[in-house]
């Protein structure tokens, strides 16, 4: 690394705190995985709903290093909110959180060309800076070769070829971070125009009496000429206005085109660069990638091939579970059994078995099915098919009024609609932003899933359709359909009436087909999968025991001739929560619904899948008759004999968890997404209220046409 500078005095001892930023499909999030593991945290960044993730590793000497994952940007031109925190970070504006002693910069070794734009500004911000140079084995096999001691020297930073997916390089990168902290900051490689560096002076001036320092000064200067909006982190800076308007006029005097000049000036020195570190053999990059596109892509193919991805993933979700099912839902009733048996009969026994294992077991068992859908999820995402899907429905996008950036929050959405909401930030117009969060909780969540794995599992036949695909799988491709369909329906319904707009373009970006990493899907597999556990160990728990109260007290006279069953239908039939179920019951009944099922909708508005719990917990499943939750809905049924539950009411159950928000944390969200205060309950209020009718509606409908045709 010759051409660096010295070494710096610096705490040994001290953790080492580094910021990784990087263009969106570098390998980011992979290459921060890699280097920490499962030891990971996510919360929120501060004032904001964007998503903060931390990890840390330890250096072999032991000394704590941590890291902290700034979401994807292109440049720091703040256009975005996503983009403004990962700027105000790196300036250390951010008063709630670290500045980083140490800046990982990933670049996407296949396009330098792009990737160091991002790369040469962040070496302005006065921060010592280490890049990671990925994917560098995709570089070599499209023929694409890298002089890496000359773009070290080019650059003035150090550089790491590394391989994420596969864990090449990271053992050299951490040592280049523990060495890049003991480095002063890299600076300003090229130089500007005498006449334009007089210019900027007097507002390179003003940035720095508002608190910048020399270095971020040089870059915010030239920054500020080619942006637009506002910038927030620059609002204490009373005179800047006047000073950035002067600037441009005196640029406009000198004939340079102030809204070019920072691309201009960093694309010539990216090129200079490249020339002289980079050179191409073989044939151009990408000629693989356009032949699968040919059939990806296609007008009419493509959108069938996503439609058959998407029915082989929902088919997976039944067929490679069941095992793994069926294995959890014996070891939960034997536990529940076993536990009930070491127990004496009374209330504690029943509290144990009734209520956590009935409830939280019922939930637990339902594991495999959101592992391997986010194992999916994640494979499509790394191998850069996900991309592809936004641009086939860019088309459709714009035909209902939204913009394609949509799109993506709305795919999030299939694994949890409070990170959809929370993407929706990526989106620059204000109305188009409005509108996707309204309709992204339509998209057929993760919470979703045990309700239509126990409906479907336990009601529709497995009668095979086509090669790969029987109706269970079929019924559930249906659901997520479903709800994707009302959603543009709902959006286009906004964009038409209360958020009237224009329509913009879609300027979309599509990575090259990589093969998806095995660490990185795992990693991604167990962060989600624990998510699920967390949430059954604390809110599912706490529900189901404050049902098993409602559904245990007052405690009831009951005939002691009946068998066991019928008494326990005469305890819940008098208790708070048989009262309860029994007062509501004349407003689910239309929908074929009886009170048990009435308060199992009920009690799920805090989370779609304690709805399985509450069922779980009315149907004392996890007793000593080892009976499943699925049997024992099957064997229900009403006083003149008919059964409770058949595969009509089971298919209107689902409608109405397609429709209907039940998630208090999407609610949350939206309140302070949609502008927060009385805007944001506003737009919640709408957004629960439309979804509510929805539900309600569509389950009827469900009924009466199904009852029509036939069905009952």
């Amino acid at each position: 690394m010759s051409g660096l500078p010295q070494p710096v005095a610096t705490d040994a001892t001290a953790p080492l705190r580094v910021a990784i930023i990087g263009n969106p499909n570098t390998g980011k999030t992979t290459l921060f995985n890699a280097l920490t593991g499962l030891r990971q945290r996510v919360g929120n960044f501060a004032g904001v709903t964007v998503e903060r993730v931390e990890g840390s590793f330890s250096m072999p000497d032991g000394r704590r290093v941590t890291v902290l994952d700034l979401p994807g940007s292109y440049s720091l031109s703040a256009a975005s909110p996503d983009e403004r925190i990962a700027l105000e970070t790196l300036l250390g504006r951010d008063d709630a959180h670290w500045r980083p002693d140490v800046v990982l910069v990933v670049v996407d070794a296949v396009h330098l060309d792009r990737n160091l734009f991002l790369a040469s500004q962040i070496c302005e911000l006065g921060l010592p800076v280490v890049i990671a140079l990925n994917q560098f084995d995709a570089a070599e096999s499209e023929g694409i070769s890298i002089d890496v001691p000359t773009l070290i020297y080019e650059t003035g930073v150090p550089i790491v070829p590394t391989v994420a997916k596969r864990g090449e390089g990271i053992e050299p990168l951490k040592q280049a971070l523990l060495i890049a902290s003991t480095l002063p900051a890299p600076t300003r490689k090229f130089l500007l125009p005498p006449d334009v560096e007089a210019v900027l002076a007097p507002l390179q001036g003003e940035l720095e009496r508002g608190g910048i320092n020399y270095a971020a000064a040089q870059m915010e200067a030239l920054r500020l000429l080619s942006v637009r909006h506002d910038e927030p982190h620059l609002a204490h800076i009373a005179g800047l206005p006047a000073k950035l308007a002067q600037v441009r006029s005196a640029l406009d005097a000198l004939g340079v085109a102030a809204e070019r000049l920072e691309a201009e000036l960093r694309y010539t020195w990216i090129g200079g660069v490249l020339a002289r570190s980079m050179s191409r053999r073989g044939p151009s990059g990408g000629s693989r990638t356009d032949r699968v596109d040919a059939v990806v892509l296609h007008r009419v193919g493509g959108p069938l091939l996503f439609l058959a991805v998407m029915a082989v993933v929902f088919q997976a979700v039944f067929s490679w579970a069941a095992p793994l099912q069926d294995g959890i839902e014996s070891l939960v009733l034997a536990l529940g059994a076993a536990v009930g048996g070491l127990l004496p009969e009374g209330d504690v026994q029943s509290l144990v078995v009734d209520g956590v294992f009935a409830g939280v077991g019922s939930v637990v068992v339902f594991l495999p099915q959101i592992g391997i859908l986010f194992a999916f999820l994640s494979i499509l995402e790394q191998s850069g098919y996900m991309a592809r899907a936004a641009f086939l429905m860019d088309r459709i996008m714009r035909r209902v009024g939204l913009h394609g950036k949509s799109f993506i929050p709305m795919l999030s959405g299939y694994a949890c609609a409070v990170p959809g909401i929370m993407a929706t930030r990526t989106i620059d117009d204000p109305k188009d932003r409005l509108a996707t969060i309204m309709v992204v909780p339509l998209m057929s969540c993760s919470a979703r899933l045990p309700v239509y794995t126990l409906l479907i599992g336990t009601f529709i036949p497995a009668l095979p359709l086509v090669p790969g695909l029987d109706l269970r799988g079929a019924t559930m491709l249906a659901m997520y359909v479903l709800g994707t369909v009302t959603a543009l329906g709902i959006a286009a319904l906004f964009r038409r009436t209360l958020l009237k707009g224009p329509v913009r373009p879609m300027i979309l970006e599509l990575p090259p087909y990589r093969r998806p990493g095995l660490r990185s899907t795992l990693v991604s597999v167990w962060q989600r999968c624990a998510i699920f556990l967390r949430r059954a160990g604390t809110v599912i728990l706490a529900i189901s025991i404050v049902l098993w109260a409602l559904a245990t007290y007052p405690r009831a006279d009951v005939d002691a001739t009946l068998p066991e069953v019928a008494q326990q239908e005469q305890q819940l039939a008098q208790s708070v929560l048989g009262r309860f179920g029994h007062a509501i019951e004349p407003l689910v009944a239309p929908l074929g619904y009886d009170w048990k099922i009435g308060v199992s909708i009920v009690a799920s508005f805090a989370a779609r899948e304690v709805f399985v719990s509450t069922m779980g917990t009315i149907y004392g499943v996890g007793g000593e008759d080892d009976a499943a939750l699925s049997e024992r809905l099957l064997a229900q049924t009403r006083p003149d004999g008919s059964a409770v539950y058949t595969p009509l009411i089971a298919v209107g159950l689902m409608v109405f968890y397609v429709y209907a928000l039940m998630c208090i944390s999407t609610v949350a969200v939206t309140i302070r997404e949609a502008g927060g205060g009385r805007l944001g309950w506003k737009w919640a209020g709408v957004q629960f209220g439309y979804m509510l009718a929805l539900a309600y509606v569509g389950a009827g409908l469900t009924l009466v046409i199904g009852r029509a045709l036939g069905f009952r």
